[in-house]
């Protein structure tokens, strides 16, 4: 008797998180003994006159090495994803100590030349010394590693998304040969019995695993940071989240903080900053000091957003509604709980001269052509117009927009059972 559709689609989940445990085992073991070794490095001495010091020179900077990341197969991929998610090294603690004033999340996939512009970028980004950026990659390579690695301006930690696409090739979360391809009918895809046949989206295509990747990253990343990384636990600042594309503004942390006096002064309800937009640099210098307050909307305030603590809890509560609506964007997503799943609408503070430009000219939909140079020429010749618009004093309302519901279509591309199943798991785990 053959098995129902859904039966299947369990059964896949489950052996998924089967060999995700068989595979961990070889893992614990490693990240039990690296758990082992730091404690015995981190240990300390009770000396003579009871205070407490490092067991070589009293007074000399305790050291934590990083992970030492394989990137052979994919099974020791793993076990160097869990042991950097574990042990958390922040690169450059000793030289930047204390807690940060700003903390930056950038998602990192696989285009390092879109990479080093965005970190040559903020390492001439004003105050920077006090940043601690945390780069979540879902594509690991030691060119990337090397990149992130050479900053020295601030201090440095990253994540790995431990369900990459990379790490589970040919089984799910990655493209199973047995899925069903993206455009055959469900009355084929039935026929033939391919794992996914009774799960199409809302337009009849299956998934594709290059597809659905990102919005699984920005959901398991916005948990990993708000509730596991240890830096982040006494930080009651906002968190502003970036992509590996963007391009920060020379002023940046200082407009970051003339938003949050206005939003502390003028409007305390205001759930979002945007700190970017997508009308990149043009009439920045007459649009420097300008804010608007409005509806947030995935076409204008998904660049530079910046969310507090509060918000993230307001989000967690609709793990399940995120996770199940299909629209493979997080962005599109995101707009269609405000105002449905979060009663209230989400409100924005946005800025009208962007602090965040957008460098991509290639990326999800388009790999070919990829010309980073002229993107950087680009911005160099629109700092150099925008030079005397930067540092504004002050900041001005240009309007106050009506906040309510602002209904979409909704794009698809996620409807298969087990990214929803997968999805809603990381809130589970925490």
């Amino acid at each position: 008797m053959r098995t129902s559709g859904a039966a299947e689609v369990w059964f896949s989940v489950l052996k998924m998180r089967f060999r995700l445990l068989r595979r961990n085992v070889l893992v614990l073991v490693g990240v039990s003994v690296a758990f082992v070794i730091l404690l015995f490095s981190a240990r300390v001495l009770v000396l003579p006159d009871g205070t407490r010091g490092p067991p070589a020179a009293a007074g000399a900077p305790l050291k934590r090495d990083a992970v030492r990341f394989s990137f052979g197969s994919p099974e020791e991929l793993t076990g160097s994803v869990f042991g950097a998610n574990f042990q958390q090294y922040v690169h450059n603690a000793d030289r930047f100590p204390g807690e940060p004033r700003l903390v930056l999340v950038v998602q990192v996939h696989n285009r390092p030349q879109y990479l080093r512009l965005l970190i040559r970028s903020l390492e001439r980004a004003a105050e920077v010394h006090g940043f601690l950026l945390i780069f979540s990659h879902d594509y690991f390579s030691e060119e990337i590693n090397t990149i992130v690695q050479g900053i020295s301006f601030c201090r440095v930690l990253q994540i790995y998304f431990p369900f990459s696409t990379q790490l589970f090739p040919g089984e799910f979360p990655g493209q199973d040969p047995r899925d069903c391809p993206r455009d055959i009918s469900k009355t084929d895809a039935v026929r033939t019995g391919c794992l996914n046949a009774e799960h199409p989206d809302s337009y009849g295509h299956y998934r594709e695993a290059s597809v659905t990747q990102t919005k699984h990253h920005w959901w398991w990343k916005l948990h990993f940071v708000w509730e596991r990384v240890q830096a982040v636990q006494g930080y009651s600042g906002f968190i502003v989240f970036l992509e590996e594309d963007n391009y920060i503004v020379p002023d940046f942390f200082h407009f970051y903080k003339l938003m949050m006096l206005f939003r502390k002064n003028s409007c305390p309800d205001c759930d979002l900053l945007a700190l970017g937009n997508h009308d990149g640099l043009a009439d920045f210098t007459k649009q420097t000091s300008k804010v608007l307050t409005t509806t947030w909307m995935s076409t204008k305030h998904n660049m530079g957003m910046a969310m507090s603590r509060d918000v993230y809890y307001k989000l967690m509560g609709c793990s399940t509604e995120f996770c199940t609506y299909d629209d493979y964007n997080w962005d599109w997503t995101l707009q269609h709980l405000s105002g449905t799943c979060v009663s209230k609408p989400l409100k924005v503070l946005a800025a009208l001269g962007s602090r965040v430009l957008h460098t991509g000219d290639c990326g999800l939909h388009q790999k070919e052509n990829c010309r980073p140079e002229l993107a950087s020429h680009r911005v160099e010749e629109g700092l150099r117009s925008a030079k005397e618009g930067l540092f504004p004093q002050s900041l001005a309302l240009e309007a106050a927009e009506l906040v309510e519901h602002r209904a979409h279509m909704k794009n698809g591309g996620w409807g298969d059972a087990r990214d929803h199943s997968l999805c809603i798991s990381y809130a589970k785990h925490l």
